[in-house]
Order: structure tokens, then sequence, then C-alpha cells
């Protein structure tokens, strides 16, 4: 089975490698530390402090495995690759909503790096997906959820 590429920024990419950083190097040792501790208190059987212990480490060695995975199969967007004549993953694009005429701007990432709340959008997204491949000046009816939204791409830059 093929496995999915992910794409990521360079920032994106920065984050997963400090994380899997912190947990091979930090956590692992805490866990372990914490369940030869509680192997002192007596029967395993009825040690909560040890199964706890034990669930976060197979949570972290899970979250480890898939940050390896992900990492492996990343294709990190190059800055030089982000073009400003078309939107692309990397893009920050500025859109006026034709009906309230308020201007937002996003950044379109990959999926692992969306992030609603600080607009950055997932290329996977309908609103992401809309606007990839488009120019300033064109607009945009995107079919959301809530009804149609309707976008003028006012620029897009990297």
């Amino acid at each position: 089975m093929q496995e999915k590429e992910t794409i990521l920024t360079p920032e994106g990419l920065r984050k997963l490698e400090e994380e899997l950083e912190y947990l091979k190097r930090v956590k692992r040792k805490e866990v372990a530390e914490r369940i030869k501790q509680s192997k002192e208190f007596g029967d395993l059987m009825e040690n909560s402090e040890y199964e706890d212990a034990k669930n976060e480490q197979a949570f972290i060695e899970g979250r480890i495995l898939t940050l390896e995975q992900l990492l492996r199969n990343a294709k990190v967007i190059d800055s030089q690759e982000i073009s400003s004549e078309r939107v692309t993953v990397g893009s920050s694009v500025t859109l006026r909503d034709e009906e309230t005429k308020e201007e937002i701007t996003y950044t379109i990432v990959g999926s692992l790096e969306a992030d609603p709340a600080n607009a950055k959008i997932s290329n996977e997204s309908p609103v992401g997906r809309a606007l990839i491949g488009r120019r300033q000046g064109e607009v945009v009816e995107i079919q959301v959820p809530a009804g149609l939204l309707r976008y003028t791409i006012l620029r897009i830059t990297h």
C-alpha cells in the first residue's frame, strides 16, 4: 500500500522534527522512570500508577511511529516553488468576501499544519481546494456547509 505524501512548509517540518526529538529524548525517559517507580509500589495488577504509565508509554511510542512515518513521506514546499502568479500550498492569499466586503488573508498549508484559528487552511479543505491554481483578480465561488461563498482574490504572496 502506497503511503500518503505529507505536504509541509519548512516551519511545519521543523515543528514535527522538534516534537519527535522531544518524545524520543525527554518523554520516553520520563515515562520509563515513572514505570520503574510505580513497580516499587507492589502488586502490578492493582497498581493504577503503573497502568497509567504503561498507557502513556504506549501513546508516546505510537506517536513516535506516526511522526517517523509522516517525516518519511514529507514533501517540503520550497519557497522557490511558491509563485505569486497562482495560489499553491505555501501561498498567502488575501480575499474579499463579495457579500460582506470584508478582507481576509489565509495561508494555504498541508492538512497536518491546518490551523483555522490562525488563518492557516488546508489545501484539502473546501476553501483551500477551490483556491489552488487560481490567479489574482479571479472570483471564486465555494460551496460550504453554510452556503455559497464568493471571494475575489486580491493578492497572492509567499
